[in-house]
């Protein structure tokens, strides 16, 4: 009662003639951010509801935690597998050493906190930066600092790989906010995915330190290839001969970014957001259409010079960042489209560009990130043809 007192008695001097009027999306982003948002819709039309933005982006960061968890002990397990061969190093080692922990990759309370260590650097620096970002030109437009800013953080980084500088996060992620967002309007005027867009911009610009098979285990002297890199330069046949199954896969024991390697904690955090009606299922099955439908029509038609085209549906299921780009990139609501009909191309055809990626651009195995972004360019192309159809379609029967 005595902070909610507090925010009462001080809210007047940021409301408009305040001696802090100004600086009123600062304060309205601290009071949304520990309380229920006091403000309602004024004029129709409108609708009652008990859903808001704020306990939307919650939900869709309640949803993240399985792939946190299953991240942070992936990441630790890996290091600390790697350090029994070639003995630890960094000033994180010293940190775990210090503490006593150890480096033991059967001990899961080891790993992580290992884990952290690489993740709440990463997820430190973006939460920082942009919510400088988002302050400022909240503040000079002089509007709310909206809630979905949480999401995008969350999401950008679970998208980066565990050894990313610090200062290229800080980059990608201002890119992403800045370019991506603001310039279209801020929050729900994008048409590109903003976590998205700053992980792009980072693999064109910096492209040494976001691929290849040493940014994986970050660890001095070990090199570990993503499944997909495999697949793409022996077939998928080469990952289950590396000692890799598809339940290693399925479950994210493998090399990959922080929070997409386990695709049961990614499917965990979707039917989450279906009960909650968060995510749209019709943009879920469009997508697993369009994936499934043309894998396997690769599979039939076959090649002698790509093994990517053998591989079937069910490992680009778990491979890869397929699975999160599923749950938690396809399903965004803002970037994707909006009518029922056309969620439904819009999830097929990024399910059809992932695999086109993926199999016939052998410099870029992984697909989901550019299937995504080039989904959501298409996005209100899709949508103004599937109404122009509905109305010329009802012309037609009101002749």
């Amino acid at each position: 009662m005595g902070l909610r007192s507090f925010f009462d008695r001080i809210e007047p001097q940021f409301l408009k003639g305040g001696r802090f009027e100004k600086y009123f999306p600062v304060y309205e982003m601290v009071e949304s951010f520990l309380y229920t948002p006091k403000t309602v819709t004024t004029a129709a039309p409108h609708a009652r509801s008990y859903v808001d933005m704020k306990r939307i982006m919650t939900y869709v960061v309640i949803a993240t935690i399985p792939c946190i968890l299953v991240g942070l002990w992936n990441i630790g397990y890996q290091v600390n597998t790697a350090f029994e061969t070639l003995g630890p190093s960094g000033w994180r080692a010293l940190v775990l050493d210090t503490f006593g922990i150890g480096f033991n990759a059967s001990n899961p309370f080891a790993n992580f906190l290992h884990g952290a260590l690489y993740f709440l650097p990463i997820y430190i620096t973006t939460l920082v930066v942009g919510g400088i970002w988002e302050v400022l030109f909240a503040t000079i437009r002089r509007h709310e600092v909206n809630e979905g800013f949480l999401v995008t953080s969350m999401l950008y980084a679970l998208i980066m790989p565990p050894d990313a500088p610090l200062w290229q996060v800080a980059l990608g992620i201002s890119f992403g906010v800045v370019i991506g967002k603001e310039v279209f309007g801020g929050t729900g005027k994008n048409f590109l995915n903003p976590a998205l867009t700053g992980r792009a911009f980072l693999y064109f610009a910096y492209p040494a330190n976001m691929s290849g098979d040493t940014i994986w285990t970050p660890v001095d002297g070990f090199s570990g290839a993503t499944s997909l890199a495999i697949a793409a330069a022996d077939g998928y046949q080469e990952i289950i001969a590396r000692g890799t199954t598809w339940m290693d896969s399925f479950i994210g024991v493998v090399q990959g970014s922080i929070g997409e390697t386990s695709a049961l904690a990614c499917f965990i955090g979707l039917v989450f957001l279906l009960i909650t009606k968060i995510a749209n299922w019709r943009l879920v099955v469009g997508c697993l259409a369009g994936m499934i439908g043309f894998s396997t029509l690769l599979n039939v038609i076959g090649s002698d010079t790509n093994p990517m085209f053998a591989m079937p549906w069910y490992w680009h299921l778990v491979v890869g960042g397929y699975a999160f780009g599923l749950v938690f990139m396809v399903t965004e609501p803002v970037s994707a489209s909006h009518t029922n009909l056309g969620r439904y191309i819009y999830g097929a055809l990024i399910g059809f560009m992932v695999v086109m990626i993926r199999v016939v651009n052998p410099a870029f195995p992984e697909g989901m990130m550019l299937a995504i972004l080039f989904g959501n360019v298409f996005a209100p192309l899709i949508d103004y043809f599937v109404v122009q159809a509905n109305i010329r379609r009802r012309a037609r029967r009101d002749a």
